[in-house]
């Protein structure tokens, strides 16, 4: 049994480089690149928002959710709204960002995957 796993990773092993790129990337392909509209809301995100919206490290906490093109449903008009108004625990944008520059960081939002789901607790 351990002679068979070891022989069938000796196999993989020389396998692997020959595989073409796209069978090795199957399943975790790579994201469409940014446009400029989605490059200037990426900016501003880091500017503005990542402070509560991403954890800067493992222990630390995180003030606001992990936002997604999934977040508010993916309604566009939604997230504007929510950016430019704020919410009693969010400080809106609508003062500080034009129009095009709150579009732009919905742009990027739309660009984000859905955070993955916790695993269950074992018990």
């Amino acid at each position: 049994m351990i002679r068979r796993a070891g022989i069938a990773l000796i196999l993989l092993a020389l396998v692997l480089p020959v595989l073409p790129r796209s069978v090795l990337a199957q399943g975790a392909a790579a994201p469409a690149p940014l446009d400029d509209t989605q490059k200037l809301g990426q900016r501003l995100f880091y500017q503005s928002c990542v402070v509560c919206h991403v954890k800067p490290q493992i222990t630390s906490g995180q003030y606001g959710p992990v936002l997604s093109k999934e977040t508010l449903g993916g309604q566009e008009e939604a997230l504007r709204a929510f950016i430019s108004n704020g919410t009693s625990r969010m400080p809106g944008f609508k003062l500080q960002f034009e129009p095009g520059q709150i579009n732009a960081i919905v742009a990027y939002l739309k660009t984000l995957p859905a955070p993955a789901q916790p695993a269950p607790a074992a018990h």
